[in-house]
C-alpha cells in the first residue's frame, strides 16, 4: 500500500453515499487516515443504504450532513471525494472543483495502485471488452482484477494488491472526467452521443473520455477505433505506441457464444492485448471460446412459440441498435425499440432499419414515436417509401404488450429483440431492470403459450 500520509490532517468528505461511496469511507476508515471525515447525501438518515448506517453507528466521530441542504458543507472540507454518478455542473460542486478541492475514487486508485492497470472505455461495449480482456489474461496465468464501472467499487481491491498484478477497469465519461493519470494499456472503442443530460455538450463528453489516453507516456499502450473520428482525434494527442484495433490482422475461426462483428472486435482486443503481454495464442482462443456474454448484451433468451428472443437492454443508444440489427441480419424480424427521451438522434437508426428485414416494429413511448417518424423520413430520403409498407408500427405502453405483439407477430424460426436505443428511466430504474422483466414477461408468456397447447391438445 502506498504511503497515505498526503491525507493526515485533512478535513475529508465522501460525497455520495451510494455502493462507490461507502468503498471510500471503508477505505479511509480501514487505512486508519488520520483525518476528520465526513459524509454528505441527499438521502435522509432513514433511507440509507444498511451498509451505510452500520459504518455511521461504529463511527460516531464521522460528521454527517444529509438531505436538502447537504451540499451546504462544502466550504467546510479540505478535500471532496465525489461519487461519479452526482453531476459535476451543481453550482456548489463545480465552484468546489475550480478549486481543486473536488477528486473521486478512480483518481485516489489510480495513485496508489502498485500493479499494472488496463484501462477499457467507450460509448458502448466496455463492460464484454473488458470481460474478455480480463479472461485472456486469466488463462494466461496473470493474477488479475476486474472491476472499476462493472462491479465491485475499484477501491476496495487496494488493501491485496502487489506490484506484478493486472488491472482491468472499466472507466465510464464520469470516473474519467477528472483523471490526472492514464492507464498503461488504454482501450477507447468509441465515442457516441450519451448522457448530454450529465454534461454540457457532446464534446465536454469527448474531453472526459479523452483522459484515459492524454496523460500516457511512449512506454504505454493506446488500443484504440481508428475508424471513430472523435476516438481517432484523441488517439493524436496521445505519446503512448498506438494499435488501431479495427485494422489489426486477427480473426477467430473456433465457437464462440459472442454474436456480431462488434463482438468479435471486442475479442480481438483482448487478443492484442494478451499477445502484449505474452499470452500464447492458444490460451487466446480458449478464452474466447469459453467466454459466456454478458446480460442484457445481445443476450440469448430462449425459443418461444418458435422465435428466438434476444434481450439487448443495455442499448441506450442509437448505435447501439444499429449494431444489433447488423449482427442478427436477415433474420431479425421484430424489434423492441424507444424509451426515455434524452433528446439524442435516430438518424442512423432509422436508415439502418429501412436497410434491414424487420417487419415489426414495437415501440415504448416516449421515443418510440420519434424513431417511427425518423423511420419514414429516412425512408422517403432513401427513395424506399415502398419498404415503409413492409413494416408495421405497433405502439405500446408496456412490456407485457410488448411481449405479447412480438409472440403475434413474429413468424416462426425469425427473431425478435429488445434493443430499445433509448434509457429506460421512467419506466424501470435502469436498463437491468428492464431486461430483467423483459426475460420474466416471456417466461410468463411461455407459460401461457404451453398452458394453451396442453388444453388444446
Amino acid at each position: 500500500m502506498a504511503d497515505l500520509q498526503k491525507y493526515t490532517g485533512k478535513k475529508i468528505l465522501i460525497l455520495g453515499l451510494g455502493r462507490e461511496g461507502a468503498a471510500s469511507l471503508r477505505f479511509f476508515l480501514d487505512n486508519r487516515v488520520a483525518a476528520v471525515l465526513g459524509v454528505a447525501d441527499k438521502t435522509p438518515a432513514d433511507k440509507l443504504a444498511p451498509e451505510v448506517k452500520e459504518i455511521l453507528s461504529q463511527n460516531p466521530k464521522i460528521q454527517v450532513h444529509l438531505g436538502e441542504n447537504h451540499l451546504d458543507c462544502l466550504d467546510d472540507y479540505d478535500l471532496v471525494v465525489k461519487s461519479p454518478g452526482i453531476p459535476i455542473h451543481i453550482a456548489r460542486i463545480e465552484k468546489s472543483f475550480l478549486r481543486g478541492k473536488i477528486t473521486s475514487q478512480t483518481r485516489i486508485f489510480f495513485d496508489e495502485y502498485p500493479g499494472t492497470i488496463i484501462g477499457v472505455t467507450g460509448t458502448k461495449g466496455k463492460s464484454t471488452t473488458s470481460s474478455i480482456i480480463h479472461d485472456v489474461l486469466k488463462k494466461g496465468g496473470k493474477r488479475v482484477t476486474l472491476a472499476g464501472n462493472i462491479g465491485i467499487p475499484m477501491i476496495s481491491f487496494l488493501k491485496d494488491a502487489g506490484k506484478d498484478d493486472y488491472f482491468v477497469c472499466e472507466l465510464s465519461a464520469h470516473q474519467l472526467y477528472d483523471l490526472k493519470k492514464s492507464p498503461h494499456i488504454a482501450v477507447l472503442l468509441n465515442i457516441y452521443p450519451e448522457h448530454l443530460d450529465y454534461y454540457k455538450d457532446f464534446g465536454e463528453y469527448i474531453r472526459a473520455k479523452a483522459n484515459i489516453a492524454l496523460n500516457q507516456s511512449n512506454s504505454d499502450y493506446l488500443i484504440y477505433n481508428s475508424a471513430n473520428p472523435e476516438v481517432d482525434a484523441i488517439s493524436r494527442q496521445s505519446a503512448a505506441q498506438k494499435i488501431a484495433f479495427n485494422e489489426y490482422d486477427w480473426s477467430y475461426e473456433g465457437k464462440t457464444a459472442l454474436i456480431g462483428k462488434y463482438n468479435l472486435e471486442n475479442a480481438k482486443i483482448g487478443a492484442i492485448i494478451g499477445r502484449l503481454l505474452g499470452i500464447d495464442d492458444g490460451d487466446i482462443n480458449a478464452a474466447i471460446a469459453q467466454f459466456k456474454p454478458l446480460d442484457h448484451r445481445l443476450e440469448f433468451v430462449g425459443n418461444f412459440d418458435g422465435i428466438d428472443f434476444y434481450n439487448d437492454s443495455l442499448s441506450t443508444i442509437q448505435e447501439s441498435a444499429v449494431a444489433a440489427i447488423e449482427s442478427f441480419g436477415p433474420m431479425l424480424q421484430t424489434l423492441i425499440a424507444g424509451g426515455f427521451d434524452r433528446h439524442q438522434p435516430f438518424d442512423k437508426l432509422g436508415a439502418q432499419i429501412v436497410r434491414s428485414d424487420i417487419r415489426n416494429l414495437i415501440l415504448f413511448p416516449t421515443t418510440g414515436a420519434r424513431i417511427w417518424e425518423e423511420t419514414q423520413r429516412q425512408a422517403t430520403a432513401m427513395g424506399k417509401d415502398g419498404r415503409l409498407r413492409q413494416i408495421k408500427p405497433f405502439f405500446v405502453e408496456s412490456m407485457e404488450d410488448a411481449v405479447r405483439s412480438s409472440l403475434a407477430n413474429t413468424a416462426l424460426g425469425h427473431i425478435a429483440a429488445l434493443s430499445a436505443a433509448s434509457a429506460s428511466f421512467g419506466g424501470f430504474r435502469d436498463y437491468v431492470q428492464r431486461g430483467d422483466y423483459f426475460r420474466e414477461c416471456l417466461a410468463r408468456q411461455a407459460k401461457n403459450i404451453s398452458s394453451a397447447a396442453v388444453a388444446k391438445f
